[in-house]
């Protein structure tokens, strides 16, 4: 099977904050990455390894340090004015909370029409009729285009978040934990819409999730930061199963299901994740590995590649 083009590259994506007490934190460290069109790449790791930070650089809302970000081949990072807004058209974002990205004083209609007669893509009185075309595709009554954001609920909200997202028809679709605040059982079903919009337009996401149980399901491709660092990209049929960097492992057997073996221990992963302030030398996951070497306190391994689609950034394996 051939692979799809990339519509959508991040290379050696920096991002650096100055902290007020004239320190450097570091957010992302030299990310490359590749968002295959028509397809789902789950971006994954714990709170503060820069999934979200990588996400919004992506849209614009953030600039990077250094590095590029080439959408359809032209570096978005430098582009300005009309041209920079109008690329807002091509990657858009559903964001974690609909509840707080939304004004609370507009109606359904108006929240999904917004961006279309920003553009100039309808017209005012084309608002009735759009508004519930797009309730429709996301499987909500047409009713509720006269509704206000606050007396729907969170998964709703979250229909809404989706509807507004693909109003502009955008290529590249970001989704910032988008269903982390969900009932498992509304969760599912968000998920299920996703995956068949996904489908039926043949866009590209960018999935960012704790769940990596959940990423496992859906992704085609899945990336996995630590410290803001990239340390490995695995397809995601072989995430649970054949994982190789350390940390994606204790990541997989930290996962709780109803068919887990209760009479083994349960690994922890040891000390506490190195500050973003202070960087190590060496590799960033190091203090907390059990396979440490004396090499990973001195050299940061290159994220390499070990077999088709399957990327590590780990001493221990061996490029092919």
């Amino acid at each position: 099977m051939l692979k799809n083009r990339p519509i959508l590259e991040i290379k050696n994506i920096t991002k650096k904050f100055n902290t007020s007490d004239n320190k450097v934190l570091t957010a992302c460290n030299d990310v490359s990455l590749e968002f295959e069109e028509g397809k789902i790449l789950g971006i994954v790791g714990e709170s503060g390894c820069g999934k979200s930070t990588l996400m919004k650089m992506i849209i614009q809302l953030e600039d990077p340090t250094s590095g590029e970000i080439l959408y359809e081949g032209e570096d978005i990072t430098k582009l300005k004015g009309e041209k920079l807004r109008q690329n807002r058209r091509h990657i858009q974002m559903v964001f974690q909370d609909p509840s707080t990205a939304f004004n609370p004083r507009m109606k359904v209609k108006d929240i999904i029409c917004e961006p279309l007669l920003n553009f100039k893509l309808i017209k005012k009185k084309q608002r009735d009729e759009v508004a519930k075309k797009y309730l429709n595709m996301v499987d909500l009554p047409e009713s509720f285009a006269d509704r206000y954001i606050h007396n729907m609920s969170g998964g709703q909200r979250q229909r809404i978040g989706i509807a507004r997202a693909l109003s502009l028809d955008p290529k590249v679709v970001i989704l910032d934990e988008s269903t982390s605040a969900l009932d498992v059982s509304i969760q599912k079903n968000i998920i299920e819409l996703i995956k068949k919009l996904q489908k039926e337009k043949n866009i590209t996401i960018g999935f960012v999730c704790h769940d990596i149980s959940l990423m496992s399901e859906i992704s085609d491709k899945v990336a996995v930061m630590y410290l803001g660092n990239l340390v490995e990209v695995v397809p995601g049929r072989q995430l649970k199963n054949g994982c190789k960097h350390p940390y994606t492992q204790a990541l997989i057997s930290s996962v709780f299901h109803l068919n887990m073996d209760f009479s083994k221990e349960i690994e922890n992963i040891k000390d506490e994740a190195p500050s973003p302030i202070d960087m190590p030398k060496g590799c960033p996951f190091e203090n907390r590995c059990k396979y440490s070497m004396e090499v990973c306190k001195k050299e940061k391994p290159k994220l390499k590649l070990i077999s088709k689609d399957h990327h590590v950034a780990c001493h221990l394996n061996k490029e092919r």
